[in-house]
């Protein structure tokens, strides 16, 4: 569905300054799904360059390029995707970090003070 959003004819595009159009990718499980905010602004710009070479030029100019720029908008998509999910898994991996870490200096406390009252106790 990428393909689909840069391939909107001329006419979609007059009298429009600025349009936020949301950018679909055609997914791996066959369904369409909703493309990251910056891969998206980066497509509209790639679709806005290809307008402008088009109407310079002639639309054979970008007919090869366009498959290979999909292509790699998608795998730029899922890579976001993988970062983000990898961000979420250091910031949990950090959170139990951090508990184990709390937890073990308050049972070093505690193994320290019973070590204390053991000697107390034996003192006696």
């Amino acid at each position: 569905m990428l393909e689909l959003c840069l391939k909107r004819s001329k006419s979609d595009m007059e009298g429009e300054e600025e349009k936020n159009d949301v950018v679909y990718s055609s997914g791996d499980e066959g369904g369409a799904t909703v493309m990251s905010e910056r891969v998206s602004n980066l497509a509209n710009s790639i679709y806005s360059e290809f307008e402008r070479m088009i109407q310079k030029y002639d639309q054979d100019v970008v007919s090869g390029l366009m498959p290979l720029m999909v292509s790699v908008l998608e795998q730029l998509d899922s890579a976001y995707g993988d970062n983000n999910e990898q961000l979420v898994e250091l910031e949990i991996l950090s959170d139990d970090n951090e508990q184990l870490i709390t937890q073990y200096e308050r049972e070093k406390q505690l193994r320290k003070l019973a070590e204390n009252v053991s000697e107390f106790t034996s003192s006696l």
